[in-house]
């Protein structure tokens, strides 16, 4: 069906589509995007500080709670101690993000 419109109103009618067209898929999805950075961000940083804070925790326990079979030549040990539960703890943390990979990656 032909229209009777102008090639000027034809113009701004397909630049005012465009416009909306890419508002509607950029702006959006970017926003759910940040959205998404910011609530990830934060429950890291907040994840993070709370492990370092019970390492923390586990370290001043071992040097209080067991001082004399940690003195003298063993005192080293509750650091040792204390690092190697941060590395098993880190070697979970990859495994579960290394699986929750695998699983979606296994999905048709």
């Amino acid at each position: 069906m032909p229209t009777n419109k102008s090639l000027p109103t034809l113009v701004l009618e397909l630049k005012d589509l465009v416009v909306t067209y890419v508002k509607q898929e950029t702006i959006g999805p970017i926003k759910n995007l940040g959205r998404f950075l910011v609530r990830g961000v934060g429950g890291s940083l907040l994840l993070g500080v709370g492990l370092v804070l019970l390492e923390l925790a586990l370290l001043r326990g071992l040097q209080t709670q067991m001082a004399e079979t940690f003195d003298g030549r063993l005192s080293f040990l509750p650091y040792v101690i204390t690092i190697a539960v941060s590395i098993v703890v880190l070697a979970l943390s990859a495994r579960a993000i290394g699986s929750a990979k695998r699983r979606r990656a296994a999905r048709p």
